[in-house]
């Protein structure tokens, strides 16, 4: 099983900085537009396990269609280190960008497929 560890991140500047608790035993490549174009790679963790160290006084939010989800990026480098929402089961959650954490290595990482373009 999997240990729960804290990770810490942000984006290329360094103005956004945050920590996760989360195992990243689940890692997952949407396919909808956005995530796409990004790149990015999620891992979702509830409320309590994401802290925002610095910069959320300068992120910027980006929302499209539902707008259920807030893309929230970095002004200076354009980053998206994380977004945030509400799970389908009413709960805070945080979309951690794992792509944005140091010392992981993805390829050594499962990335399961989600198909956001349902959505």
């Amino acid at each position: 099983m999997p240990e729960i560890k804290t990770h810490a991140g942000g984006c290329h500047c360094g103005r956004v900085r945050f920590e996760a608790d989360t195992d990243l035993a689940m890692v997952a490549g949407c396919n909808c537009s956005i995530c796409t174009k990004r790149g990015a790679l999620w891992n979702f963790v509830k409320a309590p396990q994401f802290r925002l160290l610095k910069g959320g006084e300068t992120l910027t939010d980006y929302q499209f269609a539902k707008k259920t989800i807030h893309h929230l990026f970095c002004p200076n480098c354009g980053v998206g280190a994380f977004s945030r929402g509400i799970a389908p089961n009413g709960e805070d959650t945080y979309a951690v960008n794992v792509r944005c954490l140091d010392d992981v290595d993805v390829t050594q990482l499962t990335i399961r497929p989600f198909d956001g373009k349902k959505l």
